[in-house]
């Protein structure tokens, strides 16, 4: 099979899964349930950073802490008094648990006092080609903060540790990339879809590897990278919409045979 081929099956998958009936199973869906532009974000995030672990439990987990927030997460977040904070006690999701709630509770309160969107920490450096140095400064904004805990750092990935940031990288696909299947929101104009980094999840890790897009099961920064590169000779102003294929496809199992049987691309 060739490049040509390979480009044509990925952009079949595209539109197989870049669509509304997609919400229904994904986390991407808690943040469906809001229309103001701060309210998606941080259910946004926090339904990308307990995106782990079976997909029915994050998703009760996340309307769980939707329900906590009284369905409101950014006047939660900007008005909440110490009390308010008391029934988060018990909420865990993994390891995930109330000390890592409550230190972005607190963080998103003091960021939305300056900003009034999560953008602004995102955002890379000016013609950075990648949101590289906006995952690390919202790393580094979050870590500053005197309150921070250590255990938390585990929970906000950052290419300087060479993390694949998978999560955050899911999260800002949902933020930036803006078409009119209804999946994706676009509500963030000042990072650019050509400089999102592909989510290094295990089923496009594992999918990207038959394809031969990769040769590598290391999920890392490099990775992520080098597998976004060859996406960028799909579609170079839109690579990772390349993610709804590649995930797809991971659960149509594609790529559960041996690497050695996979189809041949010339890339």
């Amino acid at each position: 099979m060739k490049t040509l081929e390979l480009q044509e099956l990925l952009d079949e998958k595209v539109k197989k899964f870049n669509n509304s009936s997609f919400l229904t199973a994904d986390p991407i869906g808690i943040p469906h349930r809001f229309s103001l532009k701060q309210d998606i974000e941080i259910s946004g995030f926090f339904a990308a950073i307990l995106a782990w672990g079976n997909r029915k439990s994050i998703i009760n987990n996340c309307n769980r802490l939707m329900h906590l927030m009284d369905e409101s997460p950014y006047d939660f977040v900007i008005n909440h008094s110490p009390t308010d904070l008391i029934k988060f006690d018990k909420f865990v999701h993994r390891t995930f648990n109330c000390t890592d709630l409550l230190f972005l509770i607190e963080a998103f309160k003091g960021f939305y006092k300056e900003h009034n969107t999560l953008e602004v920490l995102f955002t890379p450096k000016i013609d950075d080609s990648t949101v590289k140095s906006g995952l690390e400064n919202f790393h580094s904004s979050c870590f500053k903060l005197d309150y921070a805990p250590l255990r938390s750092k585990k929970h906000i990935a950052t290419p300087q540790k060479k993390s694949a940031c998978k999560r955050l990288n899911m999260y800002l696909r949902w933020m930036v990339r803006d078409d009119s299947n209804g999946v994706d929101f676009g509500i963030w104009k000042s990072i650019k879809p050509s400089q999102l980094i592909c989510p290094l999840d295990v089923h496009v890790l594992k999918v990207a590897n038959y394809l031969g897009l990769i040769n590598t099961t290391k999920s890392n920064w490099q990775t992520a990278e080098i597998l976004t590169s060859k996406l960028r000779q799909f579609d170079a102003n839109d690579p990772v919409k390349y993610d709804f294929a590649l995930f797809g496809m991971g659960l149509e199992g594609i790529g559960d045979s041996k690497i050695s049987d996979r189809p041949k691309f010339a890339m």
